[in-house]
C-alpha cells in the first residue's frame, strides 16, 4: 500500500538545486534549503538549512 502525504511549502521559500523534500515536510515561510539537500523534517520558518539529512544551519533575523 502507497502511502503519500503532501508537501508544503509557504511563501518566499529558496530551494536549492538537487535538494528532495520528503512526503508530509512543511517548509516555513522565507526558509532557505541548500543544494543537494535531504529534507526530512519541517523547516521553521525563516532558517537555512543544508545537508543529509537535513539540519539547521542558522536563524535568519527578519
Amino acid at each position: 500500500q502507497l502511502l503519500a502525504r503532501p508537501i508544503r511549502i509557504e511563501r518566499n521559500v529558496w530551494i536549492g538545486f538537487d535538494a528532495c523534500v520528503l512526503p508530509g515536510v512543511t517548509i516555513g515561510e522565507g526558509a532557505i534549503v541548500g543544494a543537494r539537500s535531504v529534507v526530512t523534517q519541517d523547516v521553521p520558518p525563516y532558517s537555512v538549512v543544508a545537508g543529509n539529512p537535513a539540519r539547521l544551519i542558522k536563524k535568519l533575523d527578519i
